[in-house]
């Protein structure tokens, strides 16, 4: 029998190690490697050749998202699932677009996960129904430019239009132009609502 090769891509050495353990006991699973950030990921994808990436979100150097997006415009036919918490839907949402065939959290029960695993392999994509009910309820918000997030960095610090300004060597009246942007993307009515906003969705890449 051919087994499902999979590779686990988490910045949590004693997690991964975990799932590895508990999905090689699975008769027709093998994991074939670990990676502990998204670039590696994407270096190991062309040595290994897995069958399944089991992808975390919130790495350092490459998040899961990047990893995402970069790792299926490369190999398209590739089955990523990601295994994530509930603090990253944003993030979620985005590497879902890309082509994810499936997110789960990482709370799931082990029988639950290695039935997802095989569904995923076979073909289908399987996404937890809270991950689901959330997307619906909260949708993800655009992403932001480098400025934006930049601003949006000082705005959660409590920094005023004008000490903005300063900092950044630019016009109040741009800075002023760039809040009321970013209010629009994100669904704000004013600072307060940004600031929740940034924080509830992870939105300060920087």
């Amino acid at each position: 029998m051919k087994k499902i090769k999979i590779l686990i891509v988490d910045d949590h050495a004693i997690f991964r190690r975990g799932l590895t353990s508990l999905l090689n006991t699975v008769r027709e699973f093998c994991v074939v490697g670990e990676a502990e950030d998204g670039a590696m990921a994407i270096r190991r994808i062309d040595e290994l050749k897995p069958d399944i990436v089991i992808m975390d979100l919130m790495m350092p150097v490459m998040d899961g998202t990047a990893a995402t997006a970069e790792i299926l415009q490369k190999h398209p036919q590739a089955k990523i699932v990601i295994l994530t918490t509930f603090g990253s839907f944003n993030r979620l949402a985005t590497a879902l677009k890309a082509g994810a065939a499936g997110a789960l959290l990482k709370n799931i029960d082990n029988d639950d996960l290695v039935t997802a695993l095989q569904d995923i392999a076979s073909g289908k994509t399987v996404i937890a129904p809270e991950i689901r009910r959330i997307l619906k309820d909260d949708p993800p918000t655009p992403e932001l430019s480098k400025r934006q997030q930049e601003i949006l960095g000082l705005l959660v610090k409590g920094l005023t239009n004008g000490e903005i300004a300063t900092q950044l060597a630019l016009q109040e009246d741009s800075i002023k132009k760039v809040v009321n942007a970013i209010f629009e993307k994100i669904g704000a009515r004013n600072r307060a609502e940004a600031v929740a906003i940034a924080l509830r969705k992870h939105l300060l890449k920087i």
